[in-house]
């Protein structure tokens, strides 16, 4: 399969598939695609049997994603499908094969078959996941295969050395290698704590690993936007 992302900063992945090939999405993800193109709804990869439908219930519970996933095959002759993105930002592919990835939990957009999906709670003892960054419940993917993550804003990613670290605001985390580990990390000094408008906590990832850190996240731009919306009659 090749595929391009087009028109950034709203992209579209286009994917060109040869005859028998297949790709994953999200139900309602697909923008357009050739006639060759058919679909078929079912659990996706990691989907199938008893555990894996019980594990997609519960990635479905945690997530509030659909437990489905719409495959497409280029079953009538070569095929080409698109899948345009939901806010501004990049579209960004990974290769599950050379590393184990996690991501925000709205950041999955695509993936090959082969891309397993599941939940990952990330913070232990401190719960990191409940005041700092993206929440206590991420997606982790792994087994072969790429998947396509969308990416809120421009990206800008880090090599962490063992025990290197980077304090991140609250929703700029958009994924880590599996190897990094996260913390919460409090605000040190009343002033800062009262005046700063930094809020209580940071999120610390911890190397070894690559992380990749997002510039507008939805909570941000929200933030932005909130004086702007008329709240009265």
């Amino acid at each position: 399969m090749l595929y391009e992302v087009h028109n950034r900063p709203l992209p579209v992945l286009v994917c060109k598939l040869n005859q028998g090939e297949s790709i994953e999405c999200q139900q309602g993800a697909m923008s357009w695609m050739t006639p060759t193109m058919s679909m078929q709804t079912g659990l996706g990869s990691g989907g199938k049997g008893v555990m894996g439908a019980l594990g997609k219930m519960a990635k479905s519970a945690f997530t509030g994603e659909s437990i489905f996933r719409n495959t497409y095959t280029a079953a009538g002759g070569p095929g080409e499908i698109a899948f345009a993105s939901t806010f501004p930002g990049d579209i960004i592919a990974f290769d599950v094969g050379q590393t184990q990835l996690i991501a925000q939990k709205s950041a999955y957009f695509a993936n090959t078959p082969g891309v397993q999906m599941e939940v990952a709670f990330t913070g232990g003892k401190k719960l990191s996941g409940i005041f700092g960054g993206e929440g206590l419940i991420m997606q982790k993917f792994t087994g072969n295969g790429t998947v396509f993550l969308e990416i809120d804003g421009c990206v800008y990613n880090y090599v962490l050395g063992p025990g290197e670290s980077m304090l991140v605001d609250t929703g700029y985390l958009a994924a880590m290698e599996a190897t990094c580990t996260m913390e919460v990390e409090t605000v040190k000094g009343l002033g800062n704590i009262l005046a700063g408008g930094e809020g209580l906590f940071n999120t610390k990832v911890t190397g070894p690993g690559k992380i990749w850190l997002q510039t507008m996240p939805t909570i941000a731009l929200a933030g932005a936007l909130r004086p702007y919306i008329p709240t009265g009659s």
